[in-house]
């Protein structure tokens, strides 16, 4: 019998979404690791990003992030320069790299880069420099595919009801939205 595989909706945005990978390992199953746009996302379905607009949960979502990479004991150190990254960009790049084998390695990766690290990541080259030994060149990222590749995915979360990130949907249809959920996910994957 092959393990069950939960498919993780994320984005390299969701510092929620880099929180929740650094976990899955613990988790029963495999994750099948589906980049997809949250802000186009959000915007279909009528979602936004309160975190951005509201100044007071800003704040809060600072102090909330550290709690929990403190108790997942996951580095946290936002990106100096992530004012300067394109989200899609990023997107297109895990993409790339799943296919060519590699998705959840490059993933890594780039959260990493994103929410612990200071790796240059506003251009393409220096997105493919960090993934070159996994094959990620700045034409494979730039691919017009992988935009379609993104705008599929996207879709994809759309319709199974996903309205942010981090998101998992379980082989039995079942949604958890959060990094706070797992132990919801875990239950679920071990009943």
């Amino acid at each position: 019998m092959s393990p069950t595989r939960t498919r993780f909706f994320f984005d390299f945005r969701s510092p929620y979404s880099y929180l929740a990978s650094t976990r899955l390992a613990d988790l029963p199953g495999e994750f099948d690791w589906r980049p997809f746009d949250v802000l186009a996302l959000m915007k279909q379905v009528g979602n936004v990003p309160t975190t951005v607009i509201c100044k007071p949960k800003q704040a809060y979502a600072r102090q909330d992030l550290g709690r929990w990479a403190a108790l997942y004991g996951a580095p946290l150190s936002p990106n100096p320069g992530m004012s300067a990254v394109d989200g899609p960009r990023l997107l297109h790049a895990a993409l790339a790299a799943r296919a060519l084998g590699h998705g959840k390695a490059a993933a890594g990766r780039l959260f990493r880069a994103m929410w612990a690290g200071d790796a240059p990541l506003a251009t393409s080259a220096e997105v493919a420099a960090l993934l070159a030994d996994l094959g990620v060149t700045t034409e494979l990222i730039d691919a017009p595919e992988r935009a379609a590749e993104l705008e599929a995915n996207t879709a994809e979360a759309v319709e199974l009801g996903v309205f942010g990130a981090p998101s998992f949907i379980t082989e039995g249809g079942l949604l958890f939205f959060g990094n706070d959920r797992l132990d919801f996910l875990r239950r679920a994957l071990t009943a």
